[in-house]
């Protein structure tokens, strides 16, 4: 019995591990600096949220990264990446474009334009509200109601 007792355990600990592992994967997907990322790359497949600062210590900064982390899942449902830029001296193609004067948020659709700006933080209950009434969103909806009904 006892040599079943540390395989059993292993067992455990080991699924708990995989599960926290794959619990972590969306939410690392779902945040990206401006660095890591080419606007163009999400084009027609994710809705790109990009959070402007000129620092990372700027409070407004940080208040909106507390909110949208919040809620990982609401945004993952929407198809949202969070991107930041707090270097405005690098002076990314995206920074150049949008010109925002420190902190700024904008919400990009999937055809790559412009939706909003805010020059304060959002919640996530206002960002996704936001999102829902875009036309593509309120398709998706449709769509994933009309697979429900067909299954």
């Amino acid at each position: 019995m006892k040599p079943i007792l540390p395989l059993v355990l292993a067992c455990l600990f080991a699924n708990g591990t995989a599960a926290q592992t794959a619990e972590a994967e969306p939410e690392a997907k779902l945040f990206v600096t401006m660095e890591e990322v080419d606007l163009n790359q999400f084009k027609w497949k994710n809705r790109p949220i990009v959070v402007f600062a000129d620092s990372e210590d700027n409070p407004a900064f940080a208040e909106q990264m507390r909110l949208l982390q919040q809620r990982p899942g609401e945004l993952a449902e929407r198809d949202v990446v969070v991107i930041t830029d707090t270097d405005p001296d690098a002076q990314s193609d995206l920074r150049r474009k949008l010109r925002p004067r420190g902190f700024m948020l904008v919400i990009i659709g999937k055809d790559g334009g412009v939706k909003l700006r805010k020059p304060f933080p959002w919640d996530v209950r206002e960002i996704s509200r936001s999102i829902d009434k875009m036309p593509m969103r309120q398709r998706e909806i449709r769509e994933q109601k009309d697979r429900a009904i067909e299954r």
